[in-house]
Parts: structure tokens; sequence; C-alpha cells
């Protein structure tokens, strides 16, 4: 089905413009957004999106709409897509502004959209011959000025694969354009820190509470503790490799720079126990940020 858009108030056609030429989120990426997954016709989540989408517009100083009016659109979109999406962006921008840096004065664009879309079933990687700056402005931040992740997957996409795997500034493994990555090495599953400068991605939170509370061995990493150079030993076949995201769940990664790889003991655990607990539980409770 065509996808279902509420923009200004109201329901829009899918082809209809719904933000001016001179809004900031247009002209300069100055906005935040969340992308979550749909089943049945209840988003996942739900909570923790939200929680992060103002999280992450507080961080920018970007003003959000109140929370009855993003749900109130929220609700509007699922009743016109009648059970059959499967995908939701919220997309947050600081409104109509100057050619410039500087943002306008007006209130936030609110656009919500979803559609129905396959979830990715494998995943391929490679390594990114760039870095993420760790310590940048935007840092932990789900903003819409995405245009390095693009010419990231552009790469990838050139390597025949769907996901890039990128370091930090200091050699060590973060993160991918879309994803959060866990490590099996050792009878452990590691995931790198925050500090590390990836984004506290809502699926890698759940993985490690609903591992932990099923006895699994997972932890979040002490800094530099997963250099980039520990994706060789998961070529090698001495550790495993997952990515983590909305629409990807806790995945197995089928091929890392053309090399295929067998899935992890413990990753199968973790995935498994992933997907029983988040058919329970559509709304997980929203904890501290960690």
């Amino acid at each position: 089905m065509n996808a279902v858009v509420w923009a200004g108030g109201t329901l829009r056609d899918p082809g209809e413009p719904v933000i001016v030429a001179t809004d900031h989120g247009f002209t300069v990426g100055d906005g935040v957004f969340e992308t979550l997954g749909i089943d049945g016709g209840v988003p996942f989540a739900l909570s923790r999106h939200l929680a992060r989408l103002a999280y992450s517009a507080s961080r920018m100083g970007i003003a959000v709409p109140d929370r009855t009016t993003i749900e109130g659109a929220i609700r509007e979109v699922l009743d016109a897509g009648q059970g059959r999406l499967t995908r939701m962006r919220i997309t947050v921008t600081s409104g109509d502004g100057p050619m410039g840096s500087a943002r306008g004065d007006g209130p936030p664009t609110l656009v919500v959209t979803a559609l129905t879309a396959r979830r990715p079933r494998v995943c391929h990687a490679v390594r990114a011959p760039w870095s993420r700056n760790e310590r940048g402005a935007l840092t932990g931040i789900k903003s819409t000025s995405y245009a390095e992740n693009a010419v990231m997957v552009e790469y990838a996409r050139s390597k025949g694969a769907d996901e890039a795997l990128v370091a930090n500034t200091h050699g060590n493994l973060c993160e991918g354009t879309a994803t959060n990555v866990f490590i099996e090495r050792g009878g452990e599953l590691l995931t790198p820190p925050l500090a590390s400068g990836c984004l506290a991605g809502i699926t890698r939170g759940l993985a490690l509470e609903w591992g932990a509370q099923a006895g699994l061995p997972v932890r979040v990493t002490a800094a530099g503790e997963l250099p980039m150079s520990v994706l060789d030993e998961v070529i090698a076949g001495r550790a495993h490799l997952a990515v983590t995201s909305s629409l990807r769940g806790v995945q197995h990664v089928s091929s890392l720079d053309g090399h295929e790889l067998t899935p992890g003991p413990l990753l199968r655990r973790l995935s498994a126990t992933y997907e029983l607990r988040a058919e329970r539980d559509r709304d997980p409770v929203v904890p501290s940020r960690r």
C-alpha cells in the first residue's frame, strides 16, 4: 500500500507537499527523527522512541510538539493504515528558517509517515573507511543530518553489502550506519559503550536488559575493549557478530567484507530471547539512560 502521511495537523495525500522550501530540516538537516516497527497496528517500544525523540531534540535545542499532539498523529496514521503498516517514522524539525545555520523563530515541523515494508532478512556488512567522531555535537543524537550515513551506505552497496560498520576516532568499534553491534567472544556478548560515539539504540538497550534477565552473559564493554581489529577475529571464526535495530531486531551478520560468517550460539539465544520478549511486551517501560 502507499504511505500514510500526517503533517500540518491532518492526514495528507502521500504525494502532497507537506513542508515549505525554507524548512530548516530540509535546508540544513536541522531535525530529529525516530523509526519504529509496527505489528498488527501496534508500534513497538513507542514510549522509548518518544523518550529518545525528546532527548535528541533537547540536545539540539529544538522544541518538540507536545506528546498529546504526537500521539494523536500516530493514532490517525495507524487507523488509516488499517493494520497493514509495518514501519513508521516520526520527524521533527526546527521549522521555517533562513538559508543558513541560524534558526528561525517559528514553530517546529512534525511529520509522521508509515508504510508497508519488508523487514530486512539478512545483513551483509563491510568496514567503512571513515570514522565516527565520538565527541561531535551530534554524537548520540538521532538527527536528520544523515548525509554521512548515506555516503557510508552507498559505499557498502558498492561492495555488495547493505550495512557499513564504523570505528570511532580512537580506532575502536563503534556502530553501523543504522545499527548497533554485538560481538560474541570468549563466552560473552559484548557491545560498545555509548562513550564510543554510538547511538543509544532502542533494540540495543532491550537486548542488554532482556539478555541479562535471561541469564545471558551480556555486557557493555569498557572503552577500548573492542578495537576495530576484533572484526578480524570475526572473519577468522574466533568471534561472532550481530547487529541490532528496530527493524532488524538482533540479527546475525551473514558476511563481513565478503567473508561468510557463522552465527554464534549465544547470539542466537539473545536473538530468540529478544523476539520472544518483544512479542509479549509491545511497549517496554522506559529506563533511565545508561
